[in-house]
């Protein structure tokens, strides 16, 4: 079976005006602006198998969007070669664009003053789909993405995380083969996190699907995917499955804990107080040693919790640990 993304010594560089230094500087920046040449992608390989999920990580500035628009198609490589389905993604955007899905985190293909509903409409049009396959296809991924209340709303008025469910549906209409997700869940909150996850993930498992994900955020990959590529200044440094990373990279959380009491005590093995104030106290738990459901169990009994929160060491932090490691 052929590879559903296959890409070999991709690179682009963007050439970018240099910052005038000093008086003289300026005047000969606005005479004759020296310019100098910034690699983004520097020779990214890797092959991606038909219905896998990749989570494409990193920390801000890696390369990881400018790879992804490449793939779709919408900027061109300044070297290298990628195939979608058998397509050169520059070459065949028309074609592939009927075979692929994308969602921008930070970007909107619904129309902001409409219902979400019009804008699935008409993309049954740009889709060549016809009347009864739209209607089936949308109805389960209303259904899916419980958005079937959101449908009369119009986008302004929606929350990010509704809109972020109806974004991924419109992605999702035509039966894309291939999906990319650019930060899917920039800007959300826990909650709303956690059910973008969940649902990109089952949708994947439904369809079969190949899901590629760009994110600095370690929940993404955890929660969805099977495999990871890291890449960092534009090259790649790591590609392995989620299981071998989280065992080798993310053995440490953080914990906040807000109590009724101003001071607690844990003493627990591999668990750090990292910070204190009256009321709140920050962990650092290695969960090697000690799970967070013992973290937590502690904590109850030491005092009532009033809000507790688990959060991922830093993308940063994971992508230090790698090159100290290689």
């Amino acid at each position: 079976m052929s590879p559903a993304i296959e890409v070999e010594n991709l690179r682009k560089t963007f050439r970018v005006r240099e910052r005038p230094k000093g008086l003289k500087g300026t005047l000969r920046y606005l005479l004759n602006p020296p310019t100098r040449d910034v690699a983004a992608v520097d020779g990214v390989s890797f092959r991606i198998e038909p219905g896998e999920r990749v989570a494409f990580v990193g920390p801000n500035g890696a390369g990881k969007s400018t790879t992804i628009k490449m793939l779709a198609g919408i900027l061109h490589p300044t070297a290298g070669a990628a195939r979608i389905l058998g397509l050169v993604p520059w070459g065949d955007r028309k074609r592939l664009a009927y075979r692929i899905g994308t969602v921008f985190g930070q970007r909107t293909q619904l129309w902001y003053h409409l219902p979400a509903k019009d804008t699935f409409a008409l993309l049954a049009r740009v889709y060549d789909q016809d009347d009864a396959t739209h209607k089936r296809r949308l109805g389960d991924l209303v259904d899916a993405f419980g958005v079937g209340k959101l449908l009369e709303t119009p986008v302004r008025q929606l929350s990010l995380g509704e809109r972020m469910r109806c974004e991924i549906v419109a992605s999702l209409l035509h039966a894309p083969e291939v999906l990319f997700l650019d930060e899917p869940t920039i800007g959300l909150d826990v909650t709303a996190k956690a059910v973008i996850r969940d649902l990109v993930r089952d949708t994947s498992r439904r369809d079969g699907s190949t899901v590629l994900l760009t994110s600095h955020d370690t929940g993404d990959m955890e929660r969805v995917c099977d495999r990871v590529l890291v890449i960092h200044k534009g090259r790649l440094l790591l590609d392995r499955p989620i299981a071998d990373l989280r065992k080798i990279y993310i053995r440490r959380k953080v914990v906040t804990l807000l109590t009724a009491d101003e001071r607690i005590t844990l003493a627990l093995p591999g668990v750090t107080v990292t910070e204190t104030a009256p009321h709140r106290t920050v962990l650092e738990v290695d969960v090697e040693k000690t799970p967070i459901e013992a973290v937590v169990q502690a904590a109850l009994k030491a005092s009532r919790l009033r809000d507790l929160t688990v959060e991922d060491p830093p993308m940063e932090e994971i992508v230090q640990a790698i090159y100290a490691s290689a």
